[in-house]
């Protein structure tokens, strides 16, 4: 039986994870739920979901605007087996899901404590397999989870040092930027460092953060000391086998990120989503045992196919995270490292 998902929260990662678990053949969206009657409100109903008021209080704002719902959350609950939350961090939607009986998935705004499971599919799948609750982390944390995880299975790595170039905000958010500032975070290390131990607790790696007047994607510049003495193509050759990495050259003319959301526009797919993680080829360097790299982050997409596959793991649809990785990215258009 496919699982039935409901979808808590229809914005920029709800309603990419709504479309990409219609995709699938072994899971459903039975509905999503929203706090206000939107535009994103009125897209979910054009796009064929199922719409729900999150709590009875919003219901007659949704009336007011001539927008029909089924009911409120509690009501979408009780035909999902799992709820996917993207609502707003520290939204307190936990004790709704445990009364009601269903799984769920928190994104990276959430803290780790908060299902003391943080998800990347290449890394833990296998312990994932029929949990009640885990989170997702941050769009920043699991491009570094992406690239750093395999250089440190198959060659080792003793420390890193990530500065994080942040964007702004997203692209449809008028109200936060763009900043005319660059902005550094003062906290030493930034979340970022934290995060990605949640994931792989013996990593060594502290995280600097900058934010800067940028919309459309996060850069991380990248130095990480490894245990063995390897050469630039040694990396190159570790990505290769790795999916959910798209290689760039800037000798090829893309030299920012305004080159790779062109690249990823030129793909076709849905909302122009970048999934992969963007590795530039030629900004791979080894100096000594130092491998320095430039990897960009689009902050939209790049945890979507983890949300499918934390659904796949927690709903026993798959046991093998290989094979539940090959299906969404072949479901999402995902070609491997390009």
């Amino acid at each position: 039986m496919p699982a039935k998902v409901a979808i808590n929260g229809y914005g920029t990662i709800g309603k990419r994870v709504a479309d990409a678990v219609e995709l699938q053949d072994d899971m459903d969206v039975v509905g999503v739920s929203k706090m206000k009657p939107n535009y994103e409100a009125r897209m979910a109903v054009e796009r064929g979901y199922a719409l729900y008021a999150t709590t009875k209080d919003v219901l007659p704002k949704f009336e007011k605007a001539g927008m029909k719902v089924r009911g409120t959350l509690d009501d979408l609950l009780k035909a999902a087996d799992l709820v996917v939350d993207c609502t707003p961090e520290e939204s307190g939607f936990k004790p709704t899901y445990e009364k009601a009986g269903v799984k769920g998935i928190w994104q990276g705004g959430e803290e780790h404590s908060l299902t003391n499971f943080s998800f990347n599919a290449a890394v833990n799948y296998a312990e994932a397999v029929g949990v009640p609750y885990l989170r997702v982390p941050s769009c920043n944390t699991t491009g570094l989870i992406r690239t750093l995880y395999p250089l440190d299975v198959h060659i080792g790595v003793s420390k890193v040092l990530a500065v994080m170039v942040r964007r702004a905000t997203d692209p449809l958010d008028s109200k936060k930027g763009p900043i005319n500032a660059i902005e550094p975070e003062l906290e030493m290390p930034s979340h970022h460092g934290p995060d990605v131990q949640s994931v792989l607790p013996n990593l060594n790696i502290h995280t600097i953060a900058v934010k800067v007047p940028t919309t459309i994607m996060h850069l991380h510049a990248v130095s990480a000391e490894l245990k063995k003495t390897v050469t630039a193509k040694d990396v190159l050759d570790v990505w290769r086998r790795i999916p959910r990495i798209k290689f760039f050259r800037g000798a090829e003319g893309v030299a920012s990120t305004a080159q790779i959301m062109e690249v990823a526009r030129d793909l076709s797919r849905s909302r122009s989503d970048l999934y992969e993680i963007a590795v530039w080829e030629d900004g791979v360097h080894v100096v000594g045992n130092t491998l320095y790299y430039f990897q960009a982050v689009h902050q939209e997409s790049d945890v979507v196919p983890e949300n499918v596959d934390a659904i796949r793991a927690m709903h026993g649809l798959e046991k093998d995270g290989k094979r539940s990785m090959a299906k969404t990215d072949k479901s999402l258009g995902i070609g491997g490292t390009g």
